[in-house]
């Protein structure tokens, strides 16, 4: 079975009243890059960039990362 990651940054730019485009400035990526990344349709992201948005936000990469396993019924759906 394959889990998968998700992306807590909505919960983050609420906690530091941030908008997605401050974010975007402050990370020097696009702002639809930055939605890549909310609606889990990231396929990679390099390690500086994650440590861009841990600045930005001031946070820890587990506070915007999240491992989820699927469930078996999940897993077949998506085969």
């Amino acid at each position: 079975m394959e889990g998968e990651i998700i992306f807590n940054i909505d919960v983050m730019l609420a906690k530091r009243k941030m908008s997605v485009t401050e974010l975007a400035e402050r990370v020097g990526i696009t702002i639809t890059n930055i939605s890549i990344l909310k609606n889990g349709k990231a396929k990679a992201l390099k390690i500086s960039t994650l440590a861009k948005l841990c600045e930005a936000l001031d946070c820890q990469p587990g506070d915007i990362l999240e491992y989820r396993r699927k469930d078996k019924s999940e897993a077949e759906e998506t085969l």
